[in-house]
């Protein structure tokens, strides 16, 4: 079973672009459900979207700030920085 993740994994891509363009997605096109699912960095300024396949969906592909495509690996490399990852407070 894992493998079949790993493979489902690999053939996903990922693409940043700025909240500001949220509401030209269209989520039947990408695995995200709706602007209120998606993830979004620290600064809430900039979020993501991820679809299967290599074809970058249209409503992605129109975005005017997008970055990437990402694949899984390079996805997971991002999101680990501070702009993405809220350092851990000490109690």
């Amino acid at each position: 079973m894992q493998q079949k993740e790993d493979m489902d994994y690999n053939q996903r891509e990922f693409m940043i672009f700025n909240t500001s363009e949220l509401s030209q997605i269209d989520f039947t096109q990408v695995c995200e459900t709706s602007i209120e699912t998606v993830r979004k960095s620290v600064d809430e300024t900039k979020t993501f979207v991820k679809w299967d396949g290599q074809i970058i969906p249209s409503s992605v592909e129109s975005l005017t700030t997008k970055e990437g495509a990402y694949t899984y690996d390079e996805i997971l490399t991002i999101l680990s920085t501070a702009e993405w990852s809220s350092p851990m407070q000490e109690i």
